[in-house]
């Protein structure tokens, strides 16, 4: 008896060493500071696009005012991808994908200048397969198909969100490693269909030490893991020359030029160098930019879109609890900034019969 019992405190000591181990690396956090202000429009300034049965992930529009999105993996939606149509969603592509392309957990999409749809998959956070997808918007027809190898997107990597480059030539990709921790900006040559992952371990694809505190909710789940993503906002200049990217819970936006990230010779040193700070930002997770250069920014902790000018000054456009989690960000052809709102505060880990009666889920959209 007197062995099973010291047998016992062995493990209970085992577990609870290993559980301290998880916290430290994965928990706590401290309080972002709130730099959101008195908002420049009104509530009436959001117009409702639609009502969801589940949360929302990321949106694309094109220039025919098309309106694409994804539900939000974490979600359980039946369908993953879809296209509004008459406000209701519906499943795209409209005949579905052949089984060894099925849509594991996708969440990023864009809509290029050549009217291809791109497809983010992150292939469940790289224990599947994590893959592009790009669908010719006229015919409904795959076009490009990349899947990503172990090297690139590795178990506990998250291929989050991306920008495509005005010529379509090269996609940027924030890889927030929510799991893994080794968050990089990867380079994806599309000709090529190659990818190289960069700034691993800079400051400017880490998280800091904050926990999103979100309609009251405290994103840290049995105190021992806190939502704390590695580079996850990300925006390409109209230009294609700058690459604007932060993790959520960093307190500055960063920028590098993308001539910089595309030179395979570059000294991972040199790179390193020639990221700028360029502004301090809030708690973002979308990001968004016009063609005057001002960037837009979610503010997850206070249901508000901050607008961030070249003058490196932030500006609160809406602020309205209306927002839960605005999220993804797209430019409708004519001007419209719309929004989703995830809701992820009340959607993580939460049961289907929880999610269901937080819905509808929304997209928003405002002209700012």
């Amino acid at each position: 008896m007197r062995t099973a019992r010291y047998a016992l405190v062995l493990v209970l000591a085992l577990v609870a060493l290993a559980l301290a181990g998880v916290r430290a690396r994965y928990g706590g956090g401290d309080a972002f500071p709130d730099r959101s202000g008195t908002p420049a429009l009104g509530a009436d300034a959001l117009e409702l696009v639609a009502d969801l049965p589940y949360p929302p992930g990321n949106i694309a529009i094109s220039r025919k005012g098309r309106v694409f999105a994804t539900f939000h993996p974490e979600g359980g939606a039946p369908i993953s991808v879809f296209e509004l149509v008459d406000g209701k969603p519906v499943a795209y592509p409209p005949g579905g994908l052949p089984a060894d392309l099925a849509y594991q957990t996708p969440l990023s999409l864009r809509v290029d200048a050549k009217n291809r749809l791109w497809v983010l998959d992150y292939g469940r956070y790289g224990l599947g397969t994590a893959r592009l997808l790009a669908f010719d918007l006229e015919t409904g027809a795959l076009v490009h198909r990349h899947d990503f190898p172990a090297k690139i997107a590795f178990p506990g990597s998250m291929l989050n969100d991306f920008q495509v480059a005005p010529d379509g030539k090269f996609i940027y990709i924030a890889d927030a490693s929510l799991f893994a921790l080794i968050p990089s900006v990867l380079v994806y040559d599309v000709a090529k269909q190659t990818s190289r992952r960069l700034l691993e371990g800079h400051e400017s694809v880490l998280a800091q030490s904050f926990v999103p505190v979100v309609q009251g909710v405290r994103m840290e789940f049995y105190g021992l893991f806190s939502v704390r993503p590695g580079v996850d906002s990300i925006a390409l200049d109209p230009e294609g020359e700058w690459l604007y990217f932060a993790p959520v819970t960093n307190e500055h936006l960063y920028r590098v030029k993308t001539a910089d990230l595309r030179e395979p010779r570059m000294p991972w040193r040199e790179l390193e160098k020639r990221v700028e700070v360029f502004a301090e930002k809030t708690m973002s997770d979308g990001i968004a930019i016009d063609a005057a250069g001002t960037l837009y920014l979610s503010d997850l902790e206070h249901s508000a879109v901050i607008a961030l000018g070249q003058d490196r000054v932030l500006r609160t456009l809406v602020k309205d609890e209306r927002l839960r989690w605005p999220d993804g960000f797209a430019f409708g052809p004519d001007g419209w900034l719309y929004v989703t709102c995830s809701a992820l505060h009340q959607v993580i880990l939460k049961s289907p019969e929880e999610i269901a009666a937080h819905a509808p889920y929304q997209i928003w959209r405002f002209r700012p």
